[in-house]
């Protein structure tokens, strides 16, 4: 099934490649070209979870988005969402949650090529080595980075953000002091962990639910640069650049390649994100509302 899945990707690449292109290069000529933000979680060529890609698959990704995109950081995104200007198509990566083998072969590969990445970690697990919850689930604890190798990344000109505190997910959250100890408390952690500073935060899960009025505001209040979503979408002119959208880097290389060949139709199916949040409301209902699940336009 996967192997028909992605043969039926490759055909409709075939065919619609050159007018991909095409809506491009019109976007080229007006400034406006579209921005993709990868985001990974885990290298390693032992696979004991559906979010782990190999070295070599990643090095290929790698390899192609060097051919073929600009490569630039979070901040770059941000300056020319700001000004209205986004000349060539480009990609930023990004990783997530903070497995220790990705110092073994990922962090090094970027190092070496210079490329831009932001590596948002979960302070607690950092803290304290405790493997993640999710793979607990799966009966496979795995190691988690170590201060010390955040630091050496960090020096080695890799951007390090935050992904919360214990990994939380937003859409359960109805307190203002849960919300002050995953992001405002989490940022200043992390900061006195690697002796730096913390300016992105990626919001666990990352989907429209867990992007909540009030997990925004408190992102800009603390003073972070930006906040990234994860539920599959270009960065383009016109958007609010303290948002960052990504989409993940699927180990299946012919999904990749159809998200990062630009296609605009994408843009209609863009979730629309909660406009009310509980914790506007009066706290005695507050408990017993739920925000909207993904609603798509």
């Amino acid at each position: 099934m996967q192997l028909l899945r992605s043969l039926a990707i490759s055909t409709r690449l075939a065919v619609q490649t050159p007018w991909r292109r095409r809506q491009v290069q019109r976007l080229c000529e007006l400034g406006q070209a579209p921005m993709s933000v990868l985001f990974y979680h885990r290298v390693a060529d032992e696979q004991p979870n559906p979010w782990t890609i190999s070295n070599g698959e990643f090095e290929r990704h790698v390899d192609y988005c060097r051919e073929n995109f600009e490569l630039i950081s979070l901040e770059e995104v941000q300056q020319r969402l700001d000004s209205g200007h986004s000349p060539r198509p480009s990609v930023t990566f990004t990783f997530d949650d903070g497995y220790s083998e990705n110092c073994n072969f990922a962090l090094p590969l970027l190092i070496r090529h210079k490329i831009p990445c932001t590596y948002f970690v979960t302070t607690e697990n950092v803290r304290d080595g405790h493997p993640f919850e999710h793979d607990l689930r799966l009966k496979c604890p795995l190691p988690i980075n170590t201060i010390e190798q955040l630091k050496a990344a960090a020096d080695g000109g890799i951007e390090i953000g935050l992904h919360t505190a214990n990994h939380v997910d937003f859409n359960q959250v109805r307190t203002v002091e849960k919300l002050n100890e995953e992001i405002v408390e989490a940022k200043d952690n992390l900061e006195a962990m690697i002796n730096g500073p913390v300016r992105y935060l990626a919001v666990p899960f990352g989907l429209p639910q867990q992007m909540r009025p009030a997990v925004i505001e408190t992102a800009r209040k603390c003073g972070l640069k930006g906040i990234c979503s994860a539920y599959g979408a270009y960065n383009l002119i016109g958007d609010d650049s303290f948002h960052i959208r990504r989409f993940h880097g699927d180990p299946q290389f012919n999904r990749l390649r159809n998200w990062l060949t630009y296609d605009d139709r994408k843009n209609r199916r863009r979730p629309i994100l909660p406009d009310q949040d509980v914790l506007d409301m009066d706290p005695e209902i507050a408990d017993t509302v739920r925000l909207p699940e993904c609603v798509f336009s």
